[in-house]
């Protein structure tokens, strides 16, 4: 990255992304200051008296509150907006929180960085956004919405917005990862949603390179996605228990509100369109605008010749490929290997 001594916000700042950002980035000159903008006083505390670093600053704010997110983008350079309801199963019960935060949240972020003339916005988006089917994932593709119309809209382009979308990060805060090795160490049963159901999977740090190529490369409205591995949960349960050398039983529970069969991280509408960049594929925003007959389409493929790209038919790790991944976990070498390995609060 060419950039040096600037400020970098980071909404939702003290969960899993935060943490891997400043593992990145902390102790570096890109940033002289980086900011970080959450509700939890708690995981802050426990962030700052773990880190004692001067670069990190604090604000306590909520994204819904568009006073308490603008007060805190003053100065600021960068924005990675991570805040967001996650966790599929809340959403669903509580579908207008989601909404309140991921959506109304999203708008308040970029229309603070907008004021405050913010150089680029990096928003953080899920597979669960692609054709989706729960509360969490639609109110992430209305969040994309929000963010590729916002983009369209900036006079003079001096604050450039695009987005990330990623699939299950391994490990994270909720996921199911730390759940299975909890059971596992416990001595309980293994509660498995479907076998067969698959995920992409990535770590924490494929998760933050995605977000600094768009950091780099993203132009206004851009969608960066990264090309990912996947795996069945029935494997993923079966490969924790041989790297623990355990023989828990497995039960199957059935899948919990709003969970799908295979997660898809680019649809084919978006795949048409899609740029091969390597390790990403880069989607350019539509920027037609609402008078749809001054515009055709010559010669491009037919949407109904191309595949979505999904959990089921990207690569398929298996159980062995599967040990190779998370064995680079910092929480399997801890957990399972005993290694020393520092974890930041979050």
């Amino acid at each position: 990255m060419k950039i040096q001594n600037k400020t970098l916000l980071i909404t939702g700042g003290t969960g899993s992304f935060g943490n891997a950002v400043l593992n990145r980035f902390l102790n570096t000159e890109h940033f002289s200051e980086i900011r970080i903008f959450s509700r939890d006083e708690k995981k802050q505390d426990d962030m700052r008296n773990q880190l004692k670093n001067d670069k990190l600053k604090f604000y306590i704010g909520d994204v819904r509150d568009y006073s308490s997110i603008e007060r805190a983008m003053h100065g600021v350079d960068y924005v990675f907006h991570a805040a967001a309801l996650k966790q599929v199963p809340s959403c669903e019960f509580f579908p207008l929180e989601a909404t309140k935060t991921n959506v109304f949240g999203t708008q308040n972020v970029i229309d603070a960085a907008v004021a405050n003339a913010v150089a680029k916005v990096i928003c953080l988006s899920t597979d669960k956004a692609a054709y989706p089917i729960n509360a969490m994932g639609i109110s992430k593709a209305l969040m994309e919405k929000v963010a590729i119309a916002a983009s369209r809209n900036i006079l003079g382009n001096k604050t450039t917005v695009c987005l990330t979308r990623y699939g299950n990060v391994m490990a994270s805060r909720g996921s199911v990862i730390p759940l299975f090795l909890n059971q596992i160490k416990t001595g309980k049963i293994l509660t498995i949603t479907d076998p067969k159901m698959t995920r992409f999977l990535m770590s924490l740090d494929e998760a933050v390179e995605l977000v600094l190529f768009a950091f780099e490369h993203g132009n206004q409205g851009d969608l960066f996605v990264n090309k990912a591995p996947a795996g069945t949960i029935g494997d993923l349960a079966e490969a924790l228990k041989g790297l623990c050398n355990a023989n828990n039983d497995v039960k199957v529970i059935g899948t919990r509100h709003g969970e799908k069969l295979y997660e898809t991280l680019c649809t084919r509408e978006e795949m048409v369109k899609a740029e091969d960049m390597g390790e990403f594929y880069r989607i350019p925003a539509d920027n037609r605008d609402l008078n749809y007959a001054q515009y055709f389409s010559e010669g491009e493929q037919d949407v109904s010749l191309i595949e979505d790209y999904h959990s089921h038919n990207t690569e398929q790790l298996g159980i062995e490929g599967m040990k190779k991944l998370l064995v680079k976990l910092p929480l399997i070498r801890k957990e399972v290997f005993g290694e020393d390995v520092a974890q930041m609060p979050g």
